[in-house]
């Protein structure tokens, strides 16, 4: 089988047709079958409201295929529905289904017509449902909930632009910018285990490659307990000495050079023996072994686009300096946060260097606002020349003091504004804080590289849905609290009776 052939997941994908639904339902024509009826002030009915469901209609629906073959495919409220409610509520694929099963308000949230038994979906769906909306239509999303207007915004090409002012008259707002990373679900990576789980990756194509010549040849040697036994006697030892650990890298390495030849020898006799999953797992351990053998001879522990995941690849080391963990493995964020909403400027596995995306940052306010920012607040990083530069061109200022040597008069009123803005700065800190403690940002369980950039979007979504209802929430109590005084003389009377 060539790793060309489109898998049956994949078929089934493409084939899936899909047919336009009505998205906006109404409380009253819910229908339950044990009576009563939806409270309209619930959570989930509130969240519903806000959500423009048929924006999203056309950019889900190009996913399918034109024709009228095969089954219909999930309704856009139901598919992006589901991922809201999975990040929101920190549930598993199959846990949603459940939950989704035994709760009305769900079934409404993701646009049933009335209450049911069954499941409206089977867990395995969810997977083409993070597919279906990747991490750049899931920005595009975020956008349109958070009220950006992307469409009219995008018509202005770089010619009809104006130039950047100076001065600054025409900026608004405060742009805040920083980068954090959302670490992926794989062990902490060391050179001894990841080559002895590549070892016994290799040591099953093996045996599944001589299953065919059982009778006809004798089973070539792989030295699995001996390799076992080695390994185990490294991890037993709490502190290994430098020394003890070359020499256990050292072993792995020889047991997984001989692994590969044997491979290569039995793949020409028997060529479809192993799956694609496998085909892929042998390229990425050929690329494991090479880029260990390269630091084992030079004696380093640096390497270009380092593996530190057979079955995650793309997972890279990020070097972070924190207190907590000094590397972190996955994927590096660059966010903005204007008033309160998140948005992703870049999302790369690699360790890029923040201080130099600032310009796209910048320009991404103008693209969602039609303006340049008036102040950004960043930390250190963010505070070169080349950045400064930038800012005075467009008439911006970077918080944070000067560059070069500290003047020996001190300004007050500069530190007062320091202090303002490192506050300003501190709620970006906060932001990161809500996606890593309440909606799984400082653990991505999803494997793939497609899906785990769409859940890292789309927990920044779920946060920006939060925040909106929580402005509209206070928003509400304002209008309420302060726009008549009737109801202020109200409070004061019940406050004093109290």
């Amino acid at each position: 089988m060539e790793n060309t052939n489109k898998s049956i997941k994949t078929l089934h994908l493409e084939r899936a047709m899909y047919r336009k639904t009505e998205n906006q339902l109404t409380l009253e024509n819910f229908h339950l079958p044990f009576g009563g009826e939806l409270e309209p002030d619930n959570r989930w009915i509130e969240l519903e409201k806000i959500i423009p469901w048929d924006q999203f209609e056309s950019k889900y629906a190009s996913k399918f295929a034109k024709s009228n073959m095969g089954a219909p495919g999930k309704p856009v409220r139901m598919a992006l529905g589901a991922l809201i409610i999975k990040e929101k509520c920190g549930f598993s694929d199959e846990e949603l289904v459940l939950q989704i099963k035994e709760n009305p308000y769900l079934q409404y949230f993701i646009g049933l017509p009335k209450f049911q038994k069954e499941a409206p979906f089977d867990p395995s769906m969810m997977v083409y449902f993070r597919k279906r909306f990747d991490a750049k239509t899931l920005q595009e999303v975020n956008e349109i909930i958070c009220g950006v207007k992307t469409k009219e915004n995008s018509k202005d090409s770089d010619g009809d632009k104006p130039p950047p002012d100076p001065t600054g008259k025409n900026n608004k707002g405060v742009l805040i910018v920083d980068a954090t990373c959302a670490p992926a679900d794989i062990r902490f990576p060391t050179d001894c285990s990841l080559l002895n789980e590549a070892r016994e990756k290799l040591e099953v194509m093996i045996d599944d490659l001589f299953k065919p010549f059982k009778t006809q040849m004798k089973k070539p040697r792989t030295y699995r307990k001996n390799a076992r036994k080695d390994f185990l006697n490294f991890t037993k030892s709490k502190k290994p000495k430098p020394n003890a650990i070359r020499l256990a890298i050292g072993k792995q390495l020889r047991y997984v050079k001989r692994d590969l030849k044997t491979i290569d020898k039995l793949l020409v006799k028997n060529p479809g023996g192993l799956l694609d999953k496998q085909r892929n797992q042998l390229e990425v351990i050929q690329k494991v072994y090479k880029q260990q053998k390269k630091m084992y001879d030079t004696k380093t522990h640096r390497v270009e686009d380092r593996i530190v995941s057979i079955s995650q690849p793309h997972v890279r080391p990020i070097v972070r300096g924190k207190v907590a963990s000094d590397t972190e493995f996955g994927a590096k964020v660059a966010v903005s946060l204007v008033n309160g909403f998140a948005f992703i400027d870049k999302l790369g596995w690699d360790n890029f260097h923040e201080g130099i995306e600032l310009k796209d940052c910048i320009e991404n306010y103008y693209r969602r606002f039609g303006f340049y920012p008036k102040v950004i607040a960043a930390d250190k990083l963010y505070r070169n020349r080349d950045n400064f530069k930038i800012c005075k061109q467009y008439g911006i200022l970077l918080s944070g003091p000067k560059l070069g040597r500290p003047s020996k008069q001190t300004d007050k009123k500069q530190k007062q504004l320091e202090r303002l803005y490192e506050r300003i700065r501190n709620s970006i800190e906060g932001k990161f804080g809500e996606g890593k403690r309440c909606y799984g940002l400082n653990r991505i369980m999803a494997k793939l590289k497609e899906t785990s950039e769409s859940v890292i979007v789309l927990q920044f979504l779920v946060m920006n849905l939060e925040h909106r209802l929580r402005v509209l929430l206070s928003h509400f109590f304002k209008v309420l609290l302060l726009g008549n005084l009737s109801i202020k003389f109200r409070i004061k009377c019940i406050i004093l009776e109290f």
